[in-house]
C-alpha cells in the first residue's frame, strides 16, 4: 500500500512537528519536574484541531485519515512521550467511543466539545481487582427511574484527574458475562458521589496523569447509556481492541528509532580509552542488532496499518504486533542505555527518560502475558 500522504495530511504533520519541536519539547521538562499533565498544551492542541484529529467535520473534528494520525502521532511523540500519551489518549479512547457507538444526539452532546477542544476525554475501564477484563469488573450501573445509579472504583486511568468527560464500563447485568457489560457517559462536574482518588506516581511518563476514579451511587440520566443500547459495551470494546493494540505498537517503532538516533550520535562523540565508543566492534554489533529490530518494527507496523485500512486487522495480528514491537522496544532502549554507561542512567541524558517511559508499552492495552494468551488461542 502506498502510505505517502496527501497534501492535507503533511500540512498536518509539519503543523504537529512544528508544535512539537518549537512548544511540547521546550516546555514538557518543567511538566516532568512538577509531576504534572501538561494540559495547558493540549488546550493549545485542541485549538490547531489536534484534539479531533478522528473526527469527522460534522462533529467538530478535522477528519484525518488513519494515515495522517499516525504521521501526526510519530511527530508528537518525537517530543514527548509523556504529552504524546495523554494527548493520544483523548483523541483516541477518550473520543472515540462517542463517535463509533453514541447516536447522533450523544455526539453533539459530548463528541463536539471533545473534537473542538473545549473538554478532556478519559475511558474507565481498569479495576483494582480484574485488571482490564471487562467481564471480570465489579463496578456496578443498576437501573432506576430516570437513569442509572453507578458504584464502583477505576484505576490506571488515563487523563483521570483532567477529563471533563468519562467513559464508564459497568455491569448492568451480572448474571449475563459479557453481555451484561454496558458504557456509560460521566461528566465529572455534574454529578455527585464522583470523586478523583490519587495520581499514580508511576516509574516513567512523568507529567502523564493516571489516576484513581471512585463513583459513589453516582446518578446518571438514562440518555447517558452510550447508544442507549444495554448490553452491548463488551463487544464495543473488542472491536476496538485491535486499534489500540496497533497504536501502542506503533508508539514503540517510533520510540525505538530516536532512542537509536540518539545513541549513535552519542556514540560518536563519545571517547573512551582515546576512540570514538562507536570505533569498538562491541558497540558496531549492539547497534547493528538495534538497527535492526528497529527496522523490522517498522516494516511490521507498517503492514498492520494498511492491514487496518482494509478493514483485516485481527485480534490475533495486532497481539502479535503488540506483543513483539513493544518487547523489541524495551532491548533495544536498554542496549541504548548501556553505550551511553554511566550517564544513561542520568535523567539529564535523553535515553535515561526513553528506558522509563518505555517500560509501561509492555503492560497497558494488555500485557505481554495476555498477548500470547491471545496468540495461543489462535494456533
Amino acid at each position: 500500500m502506498d502510505f505517502s500522504l496527501s497534501e492535507a495530511e503533511r500540512d498536518l504533520a509539519d503543523l504537529c512537528r512544528d508544535f512539537a519541536q518549537k512548544e511540547i519539547a521546550t516546555r514538557a521538562p518543567q511538566a516532568w519536574e512538577e509531576a504534572r499533565c501538561p494540559t495547558d498544551l493540549l488546550r493549545e492542541m485542541g485549538e490547531l484541531g489536534l484534539l479531533g484529529m478522528l473526527v469527522p467535520e460534522e462533529w467538530g473534528g478535522i477528519g484525518m485519515s488513519t494515515v495522517g494520525f499516525v504521521a501526526a502521532m510519530e511527530q508528537i511523540g518525537l517530543a514527548d512521550q509523556s504529552t504524546a500519551a495523554a494527548w493520544q489518549a483523548h483523541v483516541t479512547i477518550g473520543s472515540l467511543p462517542l463517535l463509533l457507538f453514541g447516536n447522533d444526539d450523544q455526539r453533539e452532546r459530548w463528541l463536539r466539545p471533545l473534537a473542538e477542544g473545549r473538554a478532556l476525554g478519559a475511558f474507565g475501564l481498569t479495576e483494582p481487582d480484574a485488571g482490564s477484563d471487562a467481564r471480570g469488573i465489579s463496578t456496578r450501573a443498576e437501573k432506576v427511574d430516570g437513569g442509572w445509579v453507578i458504584n464502583g472504583a477505576k484505576t490506571f486511568i488515563s487523563n483521570g484527574q483532567i477529563a471533563d468527560l468519562i467513559v464508564v464500563v459497568a455491569k448492568t447485568d451480572p448474571s449475563e458475562g459479557a453481555k451484561g457489560v454496558s458504557l456509560f457517559v460521566v461528566e465529572p462536574d455534574q454529578v455527585e458521589g464522583f470523586r478523583r482518588g490519587r495520581k499514580l506516581d508511576k516509574v516513567g511518563l512523568d507529567a502523564q496523569d493516571t489516576s484513581e476514579l471512585f463513583f459513589d451511587d453516582v446518578w446518571v440520566p438514562a440518555d447517558n447509556l452510550l447508544g442507549l443500547e444495554e448490553g452491548k459495551g463488551f463487544y464495543q470494546l473488542m472491536a476496538e481492541l485491535p486499534r489500540e493494540r496497533l497504536l501502542i505498537a506503533i508508539g514503540s517503532a517510533v520510540a525505538m528509532e530516536r532512542a537509536l538516533e540518539e545513541t549513535i550520535a552519542y556514540v560518536k562523540d563519545r571517547k573512551a580509552f582515546g576512540q570514538p565508543v562507536i570505533s569498538f566492534q562491541n558497540s558496531q554489533f549492539v547497534l547493528a542488532d538495534c538497527k535492526a529490530k528497529a527496522v523490522v518494527a517498522r516494516v511490521f507496523v507498517n503492514d498492520c496499518i494498511e492491514k487496518a485500512l482494509r478493514g483485516a486487522l485481527d485480534l490475533t495480528t495486532s497481539a502479535i504486533a503488540k506483543l513483539w514491537v513493544t518487547e523489541a522496544h524495551g532491548e533495544l532502549v536498554d542496549a541504548c542505555l548501556q553505550l551511553h554507561g554511566g550517564y544513561g542512567y542520568i535523567n539529564d541524558y535523553p535515553i535515561a527518560r526513553m528506558w522509563r517511559d518505555a517500560r509501561v508499552q509492555r503492560i497497558y492495552g494488555g500485557s505481554s502475558e495476555i498477548m500470547k494468551l491471545l496468540i495461543a488461542r489462535s494456533l
